[in-house]
This record gives structure tokens, C-alpha cells and sequence, in this order.
């Protein structure tokens, strides 16, 4: 099982390293999965989170400019990892975000994910 998260998580974040944020949920989210920002609402379900992702590209992503993925662990059916994200917005601004992405793992697939960010 941690084999199998491993190398996906690798190809996740090959796609995250591209910009293909889309693909890499369409790939990778299980059909009942909860996504949460922090400490927002987890948004539920695969369909709808592709769509929220998609209508943030559409609407306020400018220029992808970067993800960097640094440390990685994995252990039983979960994984966890940091990264930095930067983005330029439609508004002129640039986001960076310093993000910790703790996952929970079910056939193989995203099922609960949690970003905490700084």
C-alpha cells in the first residue's frame, strides 16, 4: 500500500510541478472526497472539486509559476508533505503559499486532504 501512495504521490506531484492541477484531481480523487483549506468547510465530492479547481484557473489564475514539493512521508494509508506554491492572479497580485498537505488514502485514491497553509 505505501509503495502504491508513493508513486502516486510522485506522479501528482510530476502534474503539481506543470501546472496540471485539473488532470492531477482527475486522476487521483476518490469519488467521496473532502478537501479542506485550513480551517474552512471541506468541499465534498470529486465532481465538485475539479469544477471549484477549474473555475479558479478559468477565473482568477493569471500564470502558474511554480510548485515546489519538499519534504514527503507516508505511513499506512497516509501521507503528508510541505510545499510552496506560487501564482500569479488576475488581480496583478503573486500568491505564495508555504502549504502542509496531509492526506488520507483510500483504493489507492485522494479520500481526505487537508491543506494547512503560511
Amino acid at each position: 500500500m505505501e509503495n502504491e501512495i508513493e508513486n502516486n504521490l510522485k506522479h501528482i506531484h510530476q502534474l503539481l510541478a506543470k501546472g496540471q492541477f485539473v488532470e492531477a484531481m482527475e486522476i487521483y480523487l476518490h469519488d467521496d472526497v473532502e478537501l479542506q483549506e485550513a480551517n474552512d468547510k471541506a468541499k465534498k465530492g470529486k465532481q465538485f472539486n475539479v469544477d471549484f479547481e477549474q473555475n479558479f484557473i478559468d477565473n482568477d489564475l493569471a500564470e502558474f509559476i511554480r510548485y515546489d514539493v519538499k519534504d514527503v512521508a507516508v505511513q499506512g494509508n497516509n501521507s503528508f508533505y510541505t510545499a510552496e506554491m506560487e501564482l500569479k492572479l488576475t488581480d496583478g497580485s503573486t500568491m505564495l503559499s508555504e502549504q502542509a498537505v496531509a492526506t488520507q488514502w483510500k483504493d489507492g485514491k485522494i479520500y481526505r486532504e487537508r491543506y494547512y497553509h503560511a
